[in-house]
């Protein structure tokens, strides 16, 4: 019963993604590129997460 309330994670991982872009942003202007690149390292498996979610409720 309460599965008709439960949200998709979509909404929440696709803010999170937003999130980790603007702090890779960030870091990359401040000149802490291995920063950068741990965060956009981590926003690409989280957009990955986003498309399998998003292709398996294609189908």
């Amino acid at each position: 019963m309460f599965s008709l309330f439960k949200g998709s994670p979509l909404k929440k991982w696709q803010k999170e993604h937003e999130s980790l872009l603007t702090q890779a942003f960030q870091a990359q202007r401040n000149g802490n590129i291995r920063l950068y690149s741990t965060l956009t390292a981590e926003a690409e498996a989280l957009r990955e997460k986003i498309e399998a979610l998003k292709a398996e409720g294609d189908s």
